[in-house]
């Protein structure tokens, strides 16, 4: 009896470098394992970007995402053990924290108006914060809010954090006094109130009128906000003027710079631990 054995055994042959692929994120060989879960999911993505037709006219495959804007954070209303999932505004708001985060406009103002007045209402012995990064707005909205702040008995403190334009530095100005600051590289500037008008002449004169005189009024509340001379305020806000935050503290725009006036606490800490 006689056998026979063969000693080619079967194995997948050897791919070459043309023959390899890539598979999501994973180099894979053609016939040898199975292909990662990356590479269906880009399979998917990569269908949805592509273009299709519908009634013959090219369309775009819509991605449905999650909104993440705003986010939500628990907060624990204050004696009790609840907690509430709120917006970030809805937390700010219950801080005492006013955002002004845009330019003023007839909307933005109604909205920070009903909030001012609200918290003014519930408690007038806490103070109220606004934080400003605004490049200004809108004339009557923003002396909307200016008027208002003026009204108002809850004691106020205002903070730039990155830039306060026109009307927005004159609200960063309207804080009591020792509570108006801003970040080191805040940017404050001021010039005129300017405005167009048209039609027959005496309107023209009725609106120029009106804005030389809002004009006057802004410059007198600066003035007295700041200190400075209501000469001087008309000379140096006739065209833009820039200021960084250590330039709007010694104009009087604001009362220190944050982090200027931590360093100095600190430094007079140590003084004190040395001697």
């Amino acid at each position: 009896m006689s056998f026979s054995v063969s000693t080619n055994l079967h194995q997948p042959p050897l791919s070459s470098c043309r023959t390899m692929r890539c598979s999501g994120l994973n180099l894979q060989f053609p016939g040898v394992g199975r292909a990662n879960s990356n590479a269906e999911f880009l399979r998917k993505v990569n269908k949805s970007l592509q273009c299709g037709t519908r009634n013959q006219k090219p369309t775009r495959a819509v991605i449905k995402m999650m909104p993440i804007w705003p986010p939500r954070f628990p907060y624990k209303i204050p004696g009790t053990r609840h907690v509430q999932w709120l917006d970030v505004w809805d937390c700010l708001y219950r801080e005492r924290i006013v955002f002004i985060a845009q330019d003023i406009n007839e909307e933005f103002s109604n909205q920070i108006l009903a909030t001012m007045l609200y918290l003014d209402t519930i408690n007038q012995s806490e103070r109220m914060y606004f934080y400003i990064n605004c490049r200004g707005g809108d004339l009557s909205p923003s002396l909307a809010l200016y008027d208002t702040l003026k009204s108002m008995k809850t004691p106020l403190g205002t903070k730039c954090i990155g830039s306060a334009f026109n009307l927005a530095a004159l609200i960063l100005a309207a804080g009591e006094k020792g509570f108006r600051s801003a970040f080191p590289l805040s940017t404050i500037a001021v010039e005129n109130p300017a405005g167009a008008a048209h039609g027959q002449a005496d309107h023209i004169q009725n609106e120029t009128n009106e804005l030389l005189r809002i004009k006057d009024y802004i410059n007198s509340e600066f003035a007295a906000k700041t200190g400075q001379p209501m000469e001087k305020i008309a000379k140096d806000f006739r065209r833009m003027k820039m200021l960084s935050a250590r330039e709007a503290a010694d104009y009087g725009l604001i009362d220190y710079v944050v982090r200027e006036a931590e360093e100095e606490l600190e430094g007079d800490d140590d003084a004190v631990q040395n001697d």
